[in-house]
């Protein structure tokens, strides 16, 4: 059976427009796995540490075949392959990819929590989900567009459309 996965990617080192284009072509070649949406790209200023330059961010939208936990391992060995160094908390990084949603599902495991803990609070992950889905819910009901006025932009600005 096939399950519908959300996948947020973000990237602010070594090219990150690229970073992020490259790595939605990977998605797409991820096994047992199809990619079925991707947002457009936004640019965001970064969460937690602001010595940092800004953001290239997208989401994207599989059907997979694979468990959360073996998209997960996916996931990060594709950030590996993106030469991904985890320094500092938030800190700057070539390619971040977080899986937001699993089907309506809710997981509280000691490597994965989904929905992603901050989804609902950050609009560079809420607009592009909005605009793959503008009237998805959250598991627990909340409904994005709601939760998109909530939030603090964080300048975030579209900069372009994937194709």
């Amino acid at each position: 059976m096939s399950h519908t996965a959300w996948i947020g990617l973000g990237s602010n080192l070594d090219q990150p427009r690229q970073q992020v284009l490259t790595a939605l072509e990977d998605l797409a070649g991820l096994p047992l796995t199809m990619l079925s949406a991707r947002s457009s790209l936004y640019g965001s200023r970064p969460v937690g540490p602001q010595d940092q330059p800004d953001f290239v961010n997208a989401v994207a939208v599989l059907e997979t075949l694979l468990s959360p936990l073996a998209l997960l391992d996916q996931l990060q060995a594709l950030e590996q392959r993106h030469r991904r160094v985890r320094k500092r908390h938030w800190g700057p990084r070539t390619l971040d990819l977080d899986l937001l949603l699993y089907d309506d599902q809710e997981l509280n495991l000691a490597r994965l929590v989904v929905p992603h803990p901050w989804l609902a609070s950050r609009a560079f992950v809420v607009q592009p989900m909005l605009e793959i889905a503008p009237e998805l819910s959250l598991p627990d009901g909340q409904r994005l567009s709601q939760l998109s006025a909530a939030q603090p932009s964080n300048d975030l600005k579209r900069l372009s459309h994937c194709l």
